[in-house]
């Protein structure tokens, strides 16, 4: 396969079969200097049109690396602005498959220009429609922004992305720290949600987008619901430690569509559906459902920032967010007592601002103001369930001893501690001050969330009038 044909292929790959349209296949650049004019730019290095996934309208563009290595210059940007434009106005989301040497040297100022087209196109199209980027390539220097500005990002394994290569870090060179690398990006920075090979990455982006309304303002978004909704989940109390395996027993047909897999992994982030309505799901994780990774129940720093950010799409898209509690408190160590009150700061305002449908399950414990930031009655849950036995409190009733009675000794303590956790730390006491709505079976999760949900599916709330928040 050429690599021409590879830009194209890759569309037709991602779309269903024979639906892709082609919009301004005959442009081409208009830049003279350094020889250009005598350089073929056969579509001037990106396919650019639409066509539909699952049956619904899509745009897509497809960097071409075989003309001046799918470098972006005037008429490229052009192409790519035309896309956003008709997305907007048809209300359908855009899909960028990005393969580039980035910026195009003979074009110089105009192509600099170019990028910041293509800039104001996404951001004045965000919130709007779904914007997903995928990497096939390379990703470097300004281009890595177009990335950062969409909702969601796909690395292919052996991609790069960047706005310094590796080898101009001071102390560094790629065999050192590869920070391009599809491995690197995923786990260090809240940059990528999925990595995969080239067909597997086609495939996650149709999942993804299965899940997606196609504009803000979509709200038949629905597919059949072919599960029971009142299915049982046994031992669903046994998955406590991982929200995504308790995703995947409370969704229609066990499906859980995970993002940010490798960023901050004590917190989940990603999407289910319920009754065939998309929810966006959050939760803390502590330990892995095969036992091989382990968390403390503790909000990080990138944890918040991670869920702010999901939590802040699925307001904009009109997405119910649901999430699964189980923290006793922040971060303790130097890096993250840099940022973990600014993060858990964005993640109170993203919870406090959102006006979609808001369910919250505490599984097992919610403790101090890290419960609070967790989608709390006081920061507008609508509806807030628990398990039994689970445990909501200021601080673990031991701690909690320590401080009351600190002048007693162990037996005193011991003492304190049983009083504390018998009227203080147990779901009956926080249920009879209206904090709890009810406190549920595990296996009966399910039931009782999609009943949540469909009762809240006429929620209306307003915020006072402002231009916008600034945390």
């Amino acid at each position: 396969m050429s690599s021409s044909s590879q830009a194209s292929e890759r569309i037709r790959s991602l779309l269903d079969d024979n639906s892709f349209a082609e919009i301004g296949a005959l442009v081409a650049a208009r830049n003279t200097d350094f020889g250009l004019k005598q350089a073929p730019t056969p579509s001037d290095g990106v396919v650019t049109g639409y066509g539909t996934i699952d049956g619904r309208l899509v745009y897509v563009y497809s960097q071409d690396v075989s003309v001046l290595g799918g470098s972006v210059g005037e008429m490229h940007a052009r192409k790519i602005a035309r896309v956003y434009e008709l997305a907007t106005k048809t209300g359908a989301p855009v899909i960028g498959l990005i393969d580039s040497a980035g910026l195009r040297l003979q074009e110089a100022t105009d192509a600099l220009n170019a990028f910041g087209e293509i800039y104001a196109a996404q951001v004045n199209a965000s919130g709007v429609i779904p914007q997903i980027t995928a990497i096939f390539g390379n990703c470097g220097g300004g281009l890595a922004l177009i990335p950062a500005i969409t909702d969601f990002t796909f690395m292919e394994t052996k991609s790069a992305l960047y706005v310094n290569a590796p080898n101009v870090l001071a102390g560094n060179y790629k065999e050192k720290c590869d920070t391009s690398s599809a491995g690197w990006q995923s786990t260090e920075t809240a940059n990528v949600d999925v990595v995969a090979d080239e067909n597997e990455l086609i495939a996650q982006i149709r999942a993804l987008a299965a899940f997606l309304p196609s504009n803000n303002e979509d709200t038949d978004s629905f597919t059949e619901c072919t599960d029971s909704l009142n299915r049982a989940c046994p031992n669903l109390d046994a998955l406590t430690g991982d929200p995504a395996a308790v995703a995947a027993q409370i969704a229609d047909g066990g499906v859980f569509f995970e993002t940010k897999r490798g960023y901050a992994r004590e917190m989940v982030t990603g999407f289910i559906r319920m009754n065939g309505a998309a929810v966006g799901l959050i939760g803390n994780r502590t330990k892995t459902e095969d036992g091989k990774e382990s968390y403390d129940a503790a909000l990080t720093a990138n944890g918040c920032e991670k869920a702010a950010d999901f939590i802040r799409f699925c307001d904009a898209f009109d997405i119910p967010v649901l999430t699964l509690t189980n923290v006793k408190g922040y971060g303790a160590n130097k890096c993250d007592e840099r940022r973990v009150a600014r993060g858990a700061a964005r993640l109170a305002y993203a919870l406090a601002s959102a006006t979609v449908p808001k369910v919250n399950l505490v599984m097992e414990t919610a403790f101090g103001s890290a419960y609070t930031v967790m989608n709390s009655r006081a920061l507008g849950a609508d509806m807030t369930f628990a398990w039994p036995g689970a445990q909501i409190g200021t601080m673990d009733a031991d701690l909690a001893a320590k401080i009351l009675a600190a002048d007693g000794d162990a037996s005193a303590q011991a003492e304190c501690a049983q009083a504390y956790r018998k009227l203080q730390n147990n779901v009956e006491s926080a249920a009879a001050h209206g904090y709890v709505d009810a406190v549920i079976e595990p296996s009966e999760t399910r039931k009782y969330v999609i009943g949540a949900l469909e009762m809240l599916f006429t929620k209306r709330e307003d915020r006072p009038a402002r231009k916008h928040g600034t945390v």
